[in-house]
């Protein structure tokens, strides 16, 4: 085998063709480091990726379209058509077209996974409200690719350079939050994060931090129990088996002291609290990645941004580090096996 032959074989969704997804994907495939590490495969119509290349002036921009009867082309951008139709570019809008365009361009990119013909995917932003249809009625990426590929636990995986973030409760309003952190689903969710530190990052012996859900994290029982009763015994049992777990922490002045600087992996107890610092310490360099299945699925940490697309200003740096992190990651689990 060559050493291109070697490269992983990425898959890249074009998400909401109103949105900026097109243009960050462009953007970061237009970096010559990008045919170093893997081959690109778009998932999504070249006549809205030449819609684009005239609009944004990205005439540099050069791809081979895959037809059914061909392979992927290494050293180069291949483009898979997933709809025939000449379909109308809103940019900046929410339409039913740009849900119905972002819905066939993850089927195709999850039928090419199982048929092994791409390695892992990275996936553009949607619009979680205008591609809901008949086979899509999840909250988001992350529940739709977990019930493609019959997982029923996954991690919401935030990763950077200098922090890597998970959440124990995902896409549920905060009322519902302090009900749903359970012994069973914060050791559920810590496995997932210590195997996917291991298997994915190649980390032998990860050091995770888990912090409270209550302010102070529970500030001695005076402000809920939840991190008495639920949390502190988990981390000791965990403890008592020889993993690196430590806590829990009051999340304020874990951030605020930089304490994530010491520990491979921090696991948030709801969407917000992990977020937030994640995207105050890594916007625009983080990977939202879903930690968990069958397959590897990256996307940038950023939604569709209507309010940026078609002026050339959105920043490719996310998707990016999107797409280096599911080669990175693919090739940690091919040595893995090998």
């Amino acid at each position: 085998m060559g050493e291109q032959d070697s490269k992983p074989i990425i898959g890249i969704t074009l998400g909401d063709i109103n949105g900026v997804g097109p243009e960050v994907v462009m953007k970061a495939l237009a970096d010559n480091r990008v045919l170093n590490s893997l081959t690109p495969v778009i998932y999504g119509s070249t006549k809205t990726l030449s819609y684009y290349r005239k609009v944004l002036d990205l005439n540099d921009f050069n791809y081979s379209q895959v037809k059914p009867d061909s392979g992927i082309i290494r050293k180069k951008i291949n483009v898979v058509n997933c709809w025939e139709d000449a379909v109308e570019v809103n940019t900046g809008k929410s339409t039913e077209v740009g849900g119905k365009c972002a819905y066939l361009a993850l089927e195709k990119a999850v039928q090419d996974l199982r048929d092994n013909r791409i390695a892992g995917v990275v996936t553009a932003p949607i619009n979680k409200s205008n591609i809901q249809n008949e086979d899509f009625k999840f909250p988001g990426h992350t529940e739709y690719f977990s019930a493609r590929f019959e997982v029923n636990e996954n991690l919401m995986f935030l990763v950077s350079e200098e922090l890597r973030v998970g959440i124990v409760t995902g896409h549920i309003p905060i009322s519902e939050v302090a009900g749903q952190v359970t012994a069973d689903r914060i050791k559920s969710k810590l496995k997932i994060m210590e195997k996917s530190l291991i298997k994915d990052f190649a980390i032998k012996k990860p050091k995770i931090a888990v912090l409270g859900l209550n302010p102070h994290a529970g500030d001695g029982g005076l402000l809920g129990m939840e991190d008495e009763e639920v949390i502190a015994p988990v981390v000791k049992e965990l403890k008592e088996q020889g993993k690196l777990v430590m806590g829990p922490y009051p999340a304020d002045g874990f951030f605020g002291s930089y304490q994530h600087k010491k520990f491979d992996g921090v696991l948030a107890m709801y969407h917000d609290q992990g977020l937030i610092p994640f995207k105050t310490i890594a916007f625009n360099k983080g990977v939202n990645y879903t930690a968990g299945l069958p397959i590897v699925r990256t996307s940038p940490d950023h939604g569709t941004a209507y309010s940026l697309a078609g002026k050339g200003e959105a920043d490719p740096g996310s998707i990016q580090d999107a797409i280096f992190a599911a080669a990175t990651i693919c090739k940690n689990r091919s040595e893995l096996v090998n």
